[in-house]
This record gives structure tokens, sequence and C-alpha cells, in this order.
């Protein structure tokens, strides 16, 4: 595969903040609606979230108010739990405080990258395996019980990535003394692995194990010559951990859900 420096700022930023917009593989009744200045998908099958999110908006500022109330309308009336993410190349300038005005909720987000290079996980009470159809309902289980979401969908669509023609997606489980406790995933471009998905559950937390699943994965990217790693991580979680483990912050910006 082929790789290639990002040598200044703006070209890191550019993989931090828009390569990942295409880190999706639709459902089979994913709409995706794409425009001059709009990315947005919806997935009625996926109540709970997922694969429901406005993910880029570049709205005229006299025709942004009715753009944002007919989208959040189209989720309403499907009821669907979904995503608004308002990138540092969005507009209006104000869009953030529009979609806030409409009582949704914002969660501060770090854009972030570091190099793949890494250490091996040592050797111990945890582990980290990649996911294939042997063990997908496990990661799933796993996964919904982090996420407090119905593993019937997810499962589903883990089972989708993990044969999709084009593959780009892979899963990792992590286990503590052999017991399923956090998964997390990464979807690979040409310059970089985009980390997503990263949960332990609360019974296995503070010992190493949300580490693991980063080391593991950045692991798998320097292995296949893929020379960096992004994330969108959470300001007031995810954030601090991955900036000690090396990650540099490129961006910030706020994602709103309608939860």
């Amino acid at each position: 595969m082929p790789t290639g420096d990002l040598e200044t700022r703006a070209e890191r930023l550019r993989e931090v903040v828009e390569t990942p917009r295409r880190a999706f593989i639709p459902l089979p009744d994913t709409q995706v609606i794409e425009r001059p200045g709009w990315l947005q998908l919806i997935t009625p099958s996926l109540r709970q979230g997922g694969l429901n999110e406005v993910a880029y908006s570049a709205l005229d500022e006299k025709e942004a108010d009715a753009v944002i109330d007919e989208t959040l309308e189209q989720y309403r009336r499907l009821g669907l739990r979904f995503r608004w993410t308002v990138g540092p190349d969005c507009r209006p300038a104000d869009l953030a405080e529009r979609l806030e005005r409409r009582g949704l909720r914002r969660n501060e987000t770090l854009g972030m990258i570091r190099g793949t290079s890494v250490p091996a996980i040592p050797e111990g009470d945890i582990t980290v395996e990649q996911v294939d159809e042997h063990t997908v309902e496990e990661y799933s289980r796993t996964m919904a019980e982090g996420w407090e979401m119905d593993p019937g969908p997810i499962t589903a669509f883990n089972r989708l990535v993990l044969t999709h023609p084009g593959r780009c997606h892979e899963l990792f489980l992590a286990r503590y003394r052999g017991m399923p406790a956090g998964t997390s995933g990464l979807v690979t471009f040409e310059r970089s692995v985009y980390l997503l998905g990263g949960v332990v559950l609360p019974a296995f937390r503070g010992r190493g194990l949300y580490r693991a699943l980063v080391t593991a994965r950045l692991g798998y990217a320097a292995g296949r010559g893929i020379p960096f790693a992004t994330v969108h991580s959470r300001a007031s979680t995810s954030g601090p951990l991955l900036e000690r483990f090396g990650f540099e912050t490129l961006c910030r910006f706020p994602i709103f859900t309608n939860d």
C-alpha cells in the first residue's frame, strides 16, 4: 500500500478532519446524502446510533436554519439517535450555536494524530486479538455492553464489516485473564488509520486495557507500513489519555447528539 509523509500541519489537519468522513460501510438500508458542502447518513435499522450522522455541513448562512430544522425532523420522524459533527471547515461560523439552541447535546472533541511506531504489548494479564467470524459475536456482545446498546443490530453490522469485499475495517477484542473486557476498531486509509469505537467494560477499567487496545492498533498499522494514526476523542475522557500516549491535538471541535 502506498504511503507518504504528512509534512505540514495543514496536511496533517486534512488527514485528521477530512479523511475520517469516509470511515463508514453502509448497511443495505443506509441512505448516503452527498452534495457540495454536505455529507449525511441515515440508517433506520440502527436506531440507537451509528451510521446516522451529519459528517460535513458547509451551509449558506441564509439557508442554514431551514436545512438544520429539516434535518432534525428527518431523524426525529424516524426515531433515530444521531450526531452532527461541526468540524473546523464547517459553516456558517455560528453553526454550533444554532444546533445548541435547538437542544442538541454538545460534546467537545479533539482531532488528534501520531506516528504508528510503538513497542509491543507486554505479556501478562491483557491480550488483544483481531476479531474474525469465530469471535464476532463475543466482540459484539462486549461492545454492546460497553456502549449500553442492543447487541442484535451491532452484531449484524460487525458481520458485514468482516465480509465486506472492499474491507478496510479491523476489529479488536481485549481480554483480561481470558475474559472479554474491551473492544475497538480502525479504518485503513492510504496514509493513516482512523481509530474508533474504543470502550472498556466498567469492571476492567484502570488496568491498562484502553492503552493496550491503542497500542495493538498502532502496531497493526506500523506492520503494514501505514505511518500515521488519527482519532476523534472526547476532550473530557479519552483525549487526555491519548495525549499521554503521544497523540498531538491539531484541532478542537464540537459533536452534537440528540440524547
